[in-house]
């Protein structure tokens, strides 16, 4: 099974994933924003820090409830 088909399952399937995975995708979006902007400020720009770690702090749920549907389904 791909891991396409597994986010599509998740998202159905689990809230928890449903939610980090639409967080991930706003602050994505968030980000994308910021970064479309000629100039930014020192706020902006701390903002973009945060935004970043958070996303990657979500990415990498998002990474651990797909292993562990795999390791529940013995999917490699």
């Amino acid at each position: 099974m791909k891991e396409e088909e597994i986010v599509e399952i998740l998202k159905k399937e689990n809230e928890e994933f449903r939610r980090i995975y639409q967080e991930h995708r706003e602050l994505d979006s968030r980000l994308s924003e910021l970064n479309r902007k000629t100039h930014i400020t020192t706020e902006e720009e701390t903002e973009i820090l945060r935004l970043k770690k958070e996303k990657l702090y979500k990415k990498d749920k998002i990474a651990e409830l797909i292993r562990l549907y795999k390791k529940q389904h013995a999917l490699n």
